[in-house]
């Protein structure tokens, strides 16, 4: 049994019945006495709520825990909107414990230097409503999937013709790219900056300079 899968079966073992001691765990998972602490000190590291100390036994000092996860960025980008979604309900307690969770897990991601500065948050952007990510998203990878273009229209009034090549998760950011026909330049765009948009007829392919290496490289 890997380490991950014990610390699940830990967990689940410590939710049920009375305080077990390290001497139990060892016997039933088959490691030694050491491992077992090592793996109690791991999940309080982890912020499983343990009661107990070496001798004593341990138990579970909450009714429901979640053994660790490990989340992709999809994943990560649904439990955000998720969060959003409620956090702007009317209901006081749902939107604080939205809060605190979103906190939580604010605090568990590691900053790499593409995102050092911008929290994961639970608000998508400052000016943004998840209801408006809802509305867009669907569509922009839509566009993105069907190499199809798609017209932007902003809330400065401007209007772009876009070939997207990027839709971009950053934190509270929301970002599509891609090369803007009417500029003839390369082109990023919040999503809380779309006021409406549709998409066109005309497909598109690659063509060197306006493919997903150039953008990479301009921007």
């Amino acid at each position: 049994m890997s380490r991950p899968e014990r610390l699940k079966a830990l967990i689940q073992s410590l939710g049920t019945g009375p305080a077990r001691t390290a001497a139990e765990l060892a016997a039933r998972f088959g490691v030694t006495e050491r491992t077992i602490y090592r793996d109690m000190d791991r999940l309080r590291a982890e912020g499983v709520p343990l009661a107990g100390t070496p001798g004593q036994g341990y138990r579970l000092t909450a009714a429901f825990a979640l053994p660790p996860l490990a989340l992709s960025a999809r994943e990560l980008e649904a439990l955000h909107l998720g969060l959003s979604i409620v956090g702007e309900a009317g209901d006081a307690g749902l939107a604080a414990a939205a809060a605190s969770l979103s906190a939580r897990i604010d605090g568990a991601l590691s900053e790499d230097a593409g995102t050092a500065g911008a929290r994961w948050g639970f608000t998508p952007t400052p000016t943004g409503t998840a209801a408006e990510y809802l509305r867009f998203l669907p569509t922009l990878r839509a566009a993105l999937r069907a190499r199809q273009k798609i017209a932007l229209r902003l809330r400065d009034g401007s209007e772009h013709q876009m070939r997207l090549l990027a839709l971009e998760y950053h934190g509270r950011l929301w970002i599509c790219g891609g090369w803007c026909e009417g500029c003839g330049a390369f082109h990023r765009v919040r999503l809380d900056e779309i006021r409406d948009h549709r998409l066109l007829s005309a497909l598109f392919v690659d063509e060197p300079g306006r493919d997903l290496a150039a953008y990479h490289a301009a921007v």
